[in-house]
């Protein structure tokens, strides 16, 4: 009876941790060319849960809403995410001349509290908000933190611009 109880509390401790470590952070592997060069379809990334984006970090957010008002979901029924560059953030005025037509749209306005605008670094393979805007902090899952060994097993569809969600 002696031995049960420490062994009780450390596997507690270790659920603990465990569920802990799941809710602050998450491994997602990249699917797609969007962000090449800095990220390749098969990489996978350390991010940390946060709704607080710096200019120029690597961020991963929720697929953007479709006109029916839903966010699409793999076969697996894992959320579909979406890595890309924080370009500007609230209170930043976006440039009147961008380096993208696609942008003048917004160009010279000032990003409203609660958004960030996001751009893949190649921009020719790009979904990011040259096509749906702003986008909202309820939309953002985290930011990325490291860029983690690739695993040995394939978990992604070549060509595709989505990241599967995996948990840490």
């Amino acid at each position: 009876m002696t031995i049960v109880v420490p062994v009780i509390g450390s596997l507690l401790a270790a659920g603990l941790l465990v569920l802990t470590l799941r809710r602050r952070f998450l491994v997602t592997v990249v699917d797609g060319a969007s962000m090449e060069p800095a990220l390749r379809s098969g990489d996978r990334v350390l991010v940390r849960r946060t709704k607080r984006v710096r200019l120029g970090q690597i961020v991963v957010l929720e697929f953007p809403d479709l006109p029916s008002g839903r966010a699409p979901v793999t076969a697996r029924g894992h959320r579909q995410l979406l890595l890309k560059r924080a370009v500007a953030v609230p209170g930043d005025r976006l440039p009147a001349e961008w380096e993208d037509p696609d942008l003048d749209a917004i160009a010279g306005t000032v990003v409203p509290p609660g958004s960030v605008v996001v751009l893949g670094d190649n921009r020719a393979t790009s979904w990011d908000s040259r096509h749906y805007g702003f986008v909202r902090r309820e939309r953002l899952v985290g930011v990325m933190i490291r860029h983690l060994p690739r695993s040995g097993v394939a978990e992604v569809e070549p060509g595709s611009e989505r990241a599967r969600e995996h948990h840490a």
